[in-house]
C-alpha cells in the first residue's frame, strides 16, 4: 500500500524524499537552520520543486552554507554565482544570502540561532490540523513576529510568508496534513 502524503507532494523523487525525511521535522542545528532560511529566501516567487531540484547545486555554490565563508564573499563571488546556471541567478537574493550570513554570525555572538528561532513558538512545535490544500496558511502571527525581528537584526528576504515556509520546513510548525503518514509520527529532532 502506498503511503499517503501531504497534498503538495508531487511525483518528484527528490520532493518525496524531502517530505518524508526532512520537512516538518524539528530542526535545532544552527547551520542547517541557516541553510533552510537561505533556500526559502531563494524560493520566494518560485515553486519549492525548483529549489529542491537545484539544492545540490546550491550546497556546492554556497560552500555547504558555511556562514563564515558566505559572509566573506566578494564581488568576484557574486559574479561567480550570477553565472552559475545550477542555482537561481537573482542578484538581490544572492546579495541577501551574504547579508544574512553576516547577520546570522552577529546574532550568534549573543544566542544560538536555534534558541533564537525557536523562541517564536515558545520552544515547542505548533501542531496544525491540515485537511485539504486550502487549509495551509501562508503566514501567521508567529511568522509576522519572526519576520519583523529578523529584519530589525539586519536580515533580508525574510518576509512573513518566507518565514512561515521556513517554520514549516524546520518543524516549528507541524503542517503535515492529518491524512499524511508523517502527521502523528514522533519526530526525532535533527540536531
Amino acid at each position: 500500500m502506498q503511503k499517503q502524503r501531504c497534498p503538495w507532494v508531487n511525483e518528484n523523487p527528490l520532493m518525496i524524499k524531502y517530505h518524508d525525511e526532512e520537512w516538518g521535522i524539528p530542526l535545532r542545528e544552527d547551520n542547517k537552520l541557516f541553510e533552510f532560511l537561505i533556500l526559502d529566501a531563494f524560493q520566494a516567487g518560485l515553486s519549492w520543486n525548483t529549489i529542491i531540484n537545484k539544492r545540490k547545486n546550491f550546497i556546492k555554490a554556497f560552500d555547504n552554507f558555511n556562514a563564515n565563508k558566505i559572509s566573506n564573499y566578494t564581488e568576484k563571488d557574486k559574479e561567480r554565482l550570477m553565472q552559475d546556471a545550477g542555482i537561481i541567478r537573482n542578484k538581490l537574493k544572492i546579495e541577501s544570502a551574504i547579508i544574512n550570513a553576516k547577520a546570522f554570525l552577529k546574532l550568534k555572538e549573543t544566542i544560538s540561532f536555534s534558541n533564537y528561532i525557536w523562541s517564536f513558538v515558545n520552544n515547542k512545535p505548533i501542531k496544525n490540523k491540515i485537511e485539504t490544500i486550502k487549509d495551509y496558511q501562508s503566514k501567521t502571527k508567529e511568522s509576522d513576529s519572526m519576520s519583523k525581528d529578523l529584519k530589525e537584526k539586519g536580515f533580508k528576504f525574510v518576509g512573513s510568508t518566507i518565514c512561515y515556509a521556513f517554520m514549516q520546513a524546520a518543524g516549528l510548525v507541524n503542517d503535515h496534513s492529518v491524512n499524511c503518514f508523517r502527521y502523528n509520527q514522533r519526530f526525532k529532532e535533527i540536531k
